[in-house]
């Protein structure tokens, strides 16, 4: 890649990184404002020492779109959060392969009737 090219590959990525950071921080403050201080799916409560770990989730997954309302968000812990995109990219994956497979294979109480008509 001749010189010219990378320098200005290397704004373009800049330009991005920073878009993005500003994105992120406005979104984030306003949901901070606007929501407890609470994830969403676990419930642990969060304070000033350890509010780095919550995170802005988008419910559709568009982090462009940033109702004032916050009505596309929802805060997450990080590992609430991180179980919630993995959800994601697993049902996308499957519906892509056209795959119909289950989430869950063990049947933990697929023998219970059997087992129950043998304790009269």
């Amino acid at each position: 890649m001749s010189k010219p090219d990378q320098d200005r590959l290397d704004r373009l990525v800049a330009e991005a990184q920073s878009s993005r950071t500003r994105r992120e921080q406005g979104y984030r403050e306003q949901a901070l404002k606007i929501y407890p201080w609470i994830c969403g799916r676990c419930a642990r409560e969060f304070t000033r020492e350890n509010l780095q770990q919550l995170t802005v989730h988008h419910r559709d997954h568009n982090h462009d779109n940033n109702p004032p309302d916050g009505s596309n968000w929802e805060l997450l812990c990080l590992y609430c959060h991180d179980n919630e995109h993995s959800r994601y990219l697993d049902s996308v994956g499957q519906a892509a392969s056209g795959e119909a497979t289950p989430l869950a294979t063990h049947r933990p109480f697929a023998d219970l009737q059997s087992l129950l008509k043998g304790r009269k």
